[in-house]
């Protein structure tokens, strides 16, 4: 079983880029990925790529060149980036091939994501009620958290300020420009307690990350960390997740947390091991929730945390250093790729302004998706 390597990345701009094609972002973040590493298309063995509403990843190969290379489609919701890195990791660590890419692109249209109920195996009523709108379930699910832990509305503000803050400090994010936490609390209602600024919203951009076996990472010589852990974990009993059209009397552990242990297992560590952490922030809440599913923090001292500034980029955990979904929108394919691009540019000393302080070792990354799947990475410097 071989040791899997990050030795090279690429990224496209996140947010609106009316003269590119999705594909056409994935495109140029491949071709970054490998200028930086100096390699060639045609050593690469295999790819695997995802997008959700911008083609297919496989007919990339128009553009890059036609080297007869395996190259998997995946579509995994949300977690279509994670899930193509985790076949990747799984190719390689196979011994199968020893230099992959994974990718990951979308383009979105404006508005809010519009899901039919039946392609997730749902009645048309839960559509007629307004749930298949992610904003209102996701503020009835903090909703619920806020009113059994005692997280206030002032928590989900500080947490949106903080995104935005680090957007300012990343070149590839959408939104950078600051915003204070009492003008984000003061902002537009739309689904209560969550504002306009709370919310991510769907846009465009793309990531290309290379793999290697230990043996071609040394070969390369490349700035690389280590993939010590890769794991995809789908709904167990009694989770209460999106597109849920109710929840169990008998609660569950949520696929999160079962992702997340699978993963600590795998790479040996837990979570007071971590050094950084890249987590889902689909909007203010989910940040929230997803620290204590991920292991930081018990349910309920998220607030304490967020208040003494312990997840800032000086912070002792540093929580979504590039301003996450917040700051960068969210084009589904890319997003859980452009986690694990953040904690390789911070392993490696690469993130410039928004680069965490300290000696930093293990990075965590954490992404999720409808209707309930959750990819985990951890890498290590």
């Amino acid at each position: 079983m071989s040791d899997v390597y990050i030795v090279g990345a690429g990224i496209h701009p996140f947010g609106r880029t009316p003269g590119r094609t999705g594909l056409q972002q994935g495109v140029y973040a491949v071709r970054q990925a490998l200028a930086g590493a100096g390699l060639e298309w045609s050593d690469v063995r295999f790819a695997f790529g995802g997008s959700d509403a911008a083609g297919n990843a496989d007919t990339m190969v128009a553009e890059l060149g036609l080297s007869a290379l395996p190259f998997i489609n995946v579509s995994n919701g949300c977690a279509t980036g994670g899930s193509a890195m985790f076949g990747g990791y799984n190719t390689i660590k196979s011994g199968e091939f020893d230099l992959g890419i994974a990718v990951g692109f979308d383009k979105h249209p404006r508005g809010a994501f519009s899901p039919l109920p039946a392609d997730w195996g749902l009645p048309d009523w839960y559509g007629e009620t307004g749930l298949m709108l992610t904003t209102q379930f996701f503020a009835m699910k903090i909703q619920r958290y806020m009113a059994m832990y005692g997280i206030t509305p002032q928590t989900l503000g500080a947490v949106a300020e903080k995104a935005f803050a680090n957007g300012v400090l990343t070149d590839h994010a959408w939104r950078r420009e600051a915003v204070d936490a009492q003008t984000i609390l003061e902002s537009t209602m739309v689904s209560d307690p969550l504002t306009k600024f709370m919310f991510c919203a769907p846009g465009e951009g793309a990531v290309a990350l290379i793999l290697a076996s230990g043996k071609r990472a040394k070969e390369l010589g490349l700035p690389a960390v280590r993939l010590r852990a890769a794991a995809v974990r789908t709904r167990p009993p009694g989770s209460f997740e999106v597109f849920s059209p109710a929840i169990d009397l008998q609660r569950g552990e949520s696929p999160t947390m079962v992702a997340s242990r699978a993963a600590y297992e795998m790479a040996g560590v837990g979570p007071e091991d971590i050094d950084i952490a890249q987590i889902q922030d689909t909007e203010a809440g989910a940040e929230i929730m997803h620290m204590a599913e991920n292991g930081f923090c018990a349910d309920g001292e998220q607030s304490q945390w967020i208040a003494e500034g312990r997840t800032r980029i000086g912070g002792v955990l540093p929580v979504n250093t590039d301003g996450g979904c917040l700051a960068c929108g969210e084009p589904i394919g890319a997003s859980g790729l452009r986690q694990v691009y953040e904690n390789y540019m911070q392993l490696t000393g690469q993130a410039g302004l928004r680069q965490a302080p300290g000696d930093l070792r293990l990075g965590y990354s954490h992404v999720y998706g409808a209707p309930g799947v959750s990819a985990v990475a951890i890498v290590e410097r």
